[in-house]
């Protein structure tokens, strides 16, 4: 299946809801994420790719019930683009590497960068300080 659009190609390895949020920009309801609330040292990877996107030390609580990050681990694993699903503009990002929909930014968080990156813990993975990151797929 080698002309399949490549998110067809991550229907086979996600879960219906994790491929939900990645591919058709569906949002999980808020708290309940058990990433929202994780707080040892480690990687957050991209729950489709395994590409890896924010680290334990850029992450913070925003109290809005997704795990909220205030930088990336390298500002090249996210793109972002414009979206205008609920009437006013907001800054969608995405996975640089595969595409997947991980959530917002808004320019409301803390200090150095003022960002708050507002993921879905669906699109995400946590793999702790110490054990192998897995294999880009």
């Amino acid at each position: 299946m080698k002309n399949q659009p490549k998110s067809e190609q991550y229907r086979a390895v996600l879960d219906p809801e994790r491929y939900g949020v990645l591919f058709e920009e569906n949002t999980e309801r808020p708290f309940t994420s058990p990433l929202n609330g994780e707080k040892r040292a480690g990687t957050f990877i991209c729950a489709a790719c395994n590409s890896p996107l924010f680290v334990t030390g850029g992450k913070f609580d925003s109290g809005t019930g997704w795990p909220s990050f205030f930088q990336p681990l390298d500002e090249a694993s996210i793109g972002t683009k414009r979206d205008f699903h609920h009437i006013l503009p907001r800054t969608e990002y995405h996975c640089a590497r595969c595409g997947g929909h991980h959530g917002h930014v808004f320019k409301d968080g803390p200090a150095p960068t003022g960002l708050r990156y507002c993921n879905n813990g669906l699109a995400l993975m946590f793999i702790p300080d110490g054990e192998p990151l897995p294999e880009l797929r």
